[in-house]
């Protein structure tokens, strides 16, 4: 005969081996137990820069590239083709808090008009990094940059170098709202006045957002200055566009060499020049750095660290006696194709 009880008692025993089992499995292996990974979503950056074309741009990418690889989170590039459309750096901006990304970098066109748009990347739970150019107010996370009006103070102490004694200097401007250009060309002229018998002739002519602008700008200042005569001792550019746009102008009025030269960022044909004599000096700044230290800094934020509140990526002299060392070298020419895919 069967006994009952001795039966319900065995399966009363079974029914709690079981159910131990089951609440054990779950505190080891459910999400937020114990030894489980917390379930957080995957980061997803946007970068948006000035512009796209200038070299500058390319090697800021590229070091976002690295050290989103690095941190293990995804990054969408993407900015104006030139550096004059403001408007799509905004619908950029809207885009991008749209899909709702983690967090947002940019580097302004406008140091004012952008500032809208992220106090609304902000609020919507997107916090934005400032990079390269400064913004004028706005909640920000932080600011990567060169210390621009250093890096202009430097290049006035190089061109009195040269000189040697009195002169006269022509500053040919990036464009208005620019707030990193315009901290190079305060920072150059305040330099200037450190070092008696320059005179600054013109620092009201701007080149605008491209070369053949700046070409254009450049020939109507050199004219005007009378360059070709003697009314121009040497001259300062703030970017890479106004840099090579000089070049070009003082190349076609057959005056490199004759008149001092110092510009801003490099390129191929700018070191080239350099070599050649045509350029006496570069300031350049840290690009491919800045871009690794704008995502570093993004990133930190979101996870809860804690971020400076402004970083200087620093900046160096480039002339023909130093160009061919390492850390030089480093700044001309980038490994951007590991980077890139270029």
């Amino acid at each position: 005969m069967i006994d009952v009880g001795d039966v319900q008692r065995r399966l009363l025993t079974f029914a709690l081996v079981a159910a131990f089992a089951v609440f054990g499995c779950s505190k080891r292996g459910a999400p937020g137990g114990a030894g489980a990974k917390p379930n957080v979503p995957r980061l997803r950056l946007a970068l948006i820069p000035k512009g796209t074309t200038h070299e500058f741009w390319k090697s800021v990418h590229a070091g976002a590239v690295k050290a989103s690889r690095e941190l293990d989170v995804d990054l969408v590039w993407k900015g104006p083709l030139k550096e004059d459309d403001l408007k799509s750096q905004i619908d950029l901006m809207q885009s991008f808090v749209a899909q709702k990304v983690s967090g947002i970098a940019l580097a302004p066109l406008n140091d004012k008009a952008l500032v809208s748009s992220v106090n609304a990347a902000a609020r919507a739970g997107s916090p934005v990094v400032i990079f390269d150019s400064a913004l004028s107010g706005g909640n920000v996370v932080s600011f990567v940059a060169t210390d621009n009006r250093a890096a202009g103070a430097l290049a006035a102490t190089r061109i009195a170098e040269l000189l040697g004694g009195p002169g006269k200097l022509v500053v040919l401007r990036y464009q208005e709202g620019s707030a990193s250009t315009h901290e190079r060309e305060e920072g150059f002229l305040a330099g200037v006045k450190t070092h008696p018998g320059l005179e600054v002739v013109s620092d009201n002519q701007y080149g605008g957002p491209t070369t053949e602008s700046a070409f254009a700008a450049s020939e109507r200042l050199l004219l005007a200055q009378n360059a070709a005569g003697g009314g121009v001792s040497a001259v300062f550019t703030p970017n890479e566009s106004t840099t090579f746009g000089m070049l070009l102008a003082l190349e076609k009025a057959k005056l490199t060499g004759k008149i001092h030269f110092v510009g801003f960022d490099i390129s191929d044909k700018l070191a080239k020049a350099v070599r050649a004599g045509e350029i006496d000096a570069l300031v350049l700044q840290k690009p491919f750095k800045m871009g690794e230290l704008t995502v570093h800094a993004l990133v930190d934020h979101l996870r809860g660290k804690a971020v400076e509140a402004r970083t200087d990526t620093g900046a160096e002299l480039l002339d023909r006696k130093n160009m061919n060392q390492p850390a030089i070298q480093e700044l001309v020419k980038p490994d951007l194709a590991k980077w890139l895919n270029e």
